[in-house]
């Protein structure tokens, strides 16, 4: 059984990455599986400078979901290098760094500290963050903000694979994802979270204190298929699909309607060691879907 999957210049063991946000830096999760069985790690988003994130309460359990407004916490690009990325099994383990920055400048700045670390195998550039220079909205909903952003990593990226993680909270996907190849992507990752609230009817307040905050979980799994199943119809560049994963046959059904790889998320809340569970899993799957390479599987899907 050869779980392999090779795209944007990057070869992984398999095709499970656990998702920016959900997985920590990975050494978090150490106790609960060994972190070079996994395809690759997605650290939890950077900045250049730290964040303290948004105030508390910022995470709420929904039926089938969740909603966060976290606020991109981290200890700053700096302190990652310097603490975290030594401590990772980056020979093994493909490490991605997901960027948060809220100007094309500052993304290129950012990915000007990163480029020459070689336990970063990519860099994911989120662009579901507020251009403050645009008046606060969010670089993911405007096409050419998107390329934009996308041109400026790419040109600071030394050759490292340039990743671009979409926002489902727009007209058109399939602009997006073009905008971010025409811009010189080598992949994009989509979805990020849907825009959400909650409210409690004891309180009459908002359950999170930004009000509102990023749906996730397996709620949101049919916008997410259908995002990436149009997003492979759009571009020519690898898909790398997101959102409501949970178990092994969910991950394969996005790489049967074309992505080359999947992001785990919220599942590594509700077992924190369902990523390792779900590699575990893949040969059983496979077996079952009559395919001895991932690649036999990958947009076969039959319209």
């Amino acid at each position: 059984m050869d779980l392999r999957v090779e795209f944007a210049g990057l070869v992984l063991k398999n095709p499970i990455i656990t998702a920016s946000g959900t997985f920590g830096f990975g050494l978090e999760f150490m106790n609960f599986g060994d972190l070079k069985r996994l395809g690759g790690i997605v650290v939890k988003g950077l900045s250049l400078k730290p964040r303290e994130g948004n105030p508390m309460p910022r995470i709420v359990e929904t039926p089938c979901g969740m909603l966060n407004a976290i606020g991109i916490q981290n200890p700053g690009v700096e302190a990652f290098v310097r603490d975290k990325l030594p401590l990772l099994p980056w020979r093994e383990t493909a490490i991605i760094a997901n960027l948060y920055a809220c100007s094309a400048q500052e993304f290129g700045d950012l990915t000007g500290v990163l480029a020459g670390e070689e336990g970063v195998a990519a860099l994911e550039v989120n662009v579901s963050c507020p251009n403050v220079r645009e008046g606060g909205a969010a670089f993911g909903q405007d096409p050419s903000q998107i390329r934009k952003v996308t041109e400026e990593v790419k040109k600071r990226a030394a050759g490292k694979p340039v990743i671009v993680k979409l926002s489902p909270n727009v007209t058109d996907i399939g602009l997006c994802a073009r905008a971010a190849q025409d811009g010189g992507a080598d992949a994009v990752s989509l979805i990020n979270t849907l825009l959400g609230m909650a409210v409690d009817i004891r309180t009459r307040k908002p359950r999170l204190a930004n009000v509102v905050g990023g749906l996730s979980g397996p709620a949101i799994k049919p916008v997410a298929l259908r995002c990436v199943h149009q997003a492979c119809k759009a571009i020519s560049i690898p898909v790398i699909g997101i959102g409501g994963i949970t178990s092994t046959e969910d991950a394969l059904e996005f790489i049967l309607v074309g992505a080359s790889a999947v992001e785990v998320g919220t599942a590594n809340f509700l077992r924190p060691d369902q990523s390792f569970r779900i590699v575990d899993d893949l040969p059983r799957v496979m077996i079952k879907a009559k395919c001895k390479e991932i690649a036999e599987l990958r947009g076969t899907l039959s319209l």
